[in-house]
This record gives structure tokens, sequence and C-alpha cells, in this order.
């Protein structure tokens, strides 16, 4: 009797262990065929460019490919819809911006949820926005920059790489904080952005790092300051917002990878873990410096909790700046 028992026990146990086991074995064999990596944006822009860093880097470490498969359109909305219905097995990542989060509020509609149709994996990077001015501009700080404004109100705009983007809305809630009369000029990206500010078209920028950082430091344009709370390893030179006096001035650029909703949680544990050490490699932290960004490598749990935060934080500015993308 004991005898027949036991054998019951051991083999209720094992059914119990198999979906464990099972699981297990799917994680050590991940991934059988090729990753691939959707970025919601033409190549060759800021998102691109980070995903394709970061998918050489996993197909040299996983020992398969990892490959960038682009669908622009839409401000990012086509690429993420099509990532959010793709199967939840691993084979389909997603590289998006701050515009993941963002775009719910700025269109009418989106074709998915970023909270209810993904699963976080990592906020990857981030990059500071930089307000830099043509060195006509008579402003050589923050302040100068605003009392000048105050003095002219209408007569000043201010470039960003285009409505929606981190950088019009860290310029909106500049203007907006401080009662501006600041014209918003938006543009098809942050070169176009900031060469109509080199050219003295728009004097004001508010843009991104990658594009800013040869022309601020060939002297082409002037960085009053930096929109994160410590300085930039590419412009150390250049005061935080907090520093310049205005610490309601706040707001980042970065790149998350997300999954779709229900992929299994040791697949994302194994995409976490492998991110994070390309991220810490001494040659990819130095080609993402030089292009202003800062490895952040966060936990799932962090990840979401910041798509939360500015999901909140950039809807009310956009309410209250009435911005609309359509």
């Amino acid at each position: 009797m004991k005898r027949a028992r036991r054998r019951f026990l051991q083999l209720a146990f094992g059914a119990a262990a198999l979906p464990a086991v099972a699981r297990a074995a799917k994680a050590q064999s991940y991934p059988a065929r090729p990753v691939r990596v959707i970025v919601p944006f033409a190549p060759g822009g800021p998102t691109d460019v980070f995903a394709r860093l970061m998918a050489q880097k996993l197909s040299e470490q996983v020992g398969a490919q990892f490959y960038v498969e682009n669908i622009g359109g839409a401000g990012g909305n086509v690429g993420a819809g099509r990532a959010s219905h793709a199967a939840p097995d691993g084979y389909t990542m997603l590289v998006n911006g701050a515009n993941f989060v963002v775009n719910p509020a700025l269109y009418h509609q989106v074709p998915y949820d970023p909270i209810k149709d993904f699963d976080p994996v990592t906020l990857a990077v981030t990059a500071a926005v930089i307000l830099t001015v043509h060195p006509s501009l008579p402003a050589r700080t923050v302040k100068e920059m605003v009392d000048l404004v105050k003095a002219n109100p209408g007569r000043y705009n201010y470039a960003s790489p285009g409505t929606g983007t981190p950088p019009h809305l860290v310029g909106e809630l500049f203007r907006l904080s401080l009662g501006l009369d600041l014209v918003h000029v938006p543009f098809n990206g942050g070169g176009l952005a900031i060469g109509s500010a080199v050219a003295g078209h728009t004097p004001i920028s508010f843009g991104s790092m990658a594009p800013a950082i040869p022309l601020v430091k060939d002297g082409k344009l002037h960085a009053l300051a930096v929109s994160t709370k410590a300085r930039s390893q590419a412009l150390p030179d250049t005061p935080t917002m907090t520093e310049a006096g205005y610490p309601e001035i706040a707001g980042e650029s970065w790149f998350a990878v997300v999954v779709p909703a229900g992929t299994p949680k040791d697949i994302v544990a194994l995409l976490h873990r492998e991110i994070v050490k390309a991220m810490a490699l001494p040659d990819m932290k130095e080609r993402l410096a030089t292009l202003g960004y800062e490895v952040v490598g966060s936990t799932p749990e962090e990840c979401a909790a910041q798509f939360k935060t500015d999901t909140a934080r950039w809807g009310k500015v956009i309410q209250a700046a009435g911005i609309k993308a359509e």
C-alpha cells in the first residue's frame, strides 16, 4: 500500500513538474531561428541606428541572427501596431522611442495599447533634449534667452524634430511653464530641425543630441542647456536645466525594447540579460556616447514604471498645449 502511495506521489509531482521542465527546455533552445527586430521608422534615423547596433551585438552573443525590419508610417504607429499582433514567442521584438507611449494622446486612434499589448524588456538608453541657439542670437544662458523672448513676444520661433517628439514636448513644457510667446516649427527629423537652426531660419532649437553634438563642438550652435538631471558625457560643459535655474524643465528621449504581451517570462529574462550585457561592452558604450546616449539597461519593471510616468507627464503637456498629430 505504501509503495503504491509513493508511486502515486512520484507520478503526481512528476506531472506537475512537466510544464516547468518544458518551459526550461524551450528557453534553452531559444532562439532556434532568426529574431525579427521591428523599427517603426525609416532606415538611418536614431531608432534604426540604435536597433542595428543592438541587433548586431545580440547576434554575436546569442549565436542566432537578430535582424532589423523597418516598418515606418504614422509617427511609429504602423510598426508598433504590426508588432502588437505578432506571436508572443520571442521571435518578434520592437525597438521604439518615447513616441511609443505619447502617440495614444497625440492621435485620435492608434492600432496598439502600449501597456496591454506589450511586455517591457528594458529601457536601454536615454538621451537629453538639448536647447541650442544660433550664434547670432544675443543669449548665452537660458535666462538671457527667456528674457529676450519675453521682451520680443511673437518674434522668435523654435525648431523641433517633429510634432510629439520628446524635444517638441520639452519645448512646449518650457513655453507653457514660463508663459513665453514662442512659435513651434516642426521638422521631419532631428537633422532637418538642427539644420534650420544652423541656417538661422529658426534661431532656437529644442533638439536631439546626436545631430547637435558636432555642430556645437564646431561652434555653429551654442548649447544653453540639456534637459536631463545630469550633464551629458558628450557635452560635459553644457549645464542642465536645473543648473540653469529651471528645474521644472525636464524630459528625455529614450529607446526601449518590448515584446508582444504574453511572451514567456524566461525568454524576456534572457533578452533582458543579453541586451544589458551588450550595452555594457566598452565599444558599445563608446559608440552610444558619441551619439549622445547614456546606457540604462533597466529591469522590465523599471521600464514599465517609466512608461506610466511619461504617459501621465506628457499627456498633461499635450492637453495643455492642444497638440494634435492629425
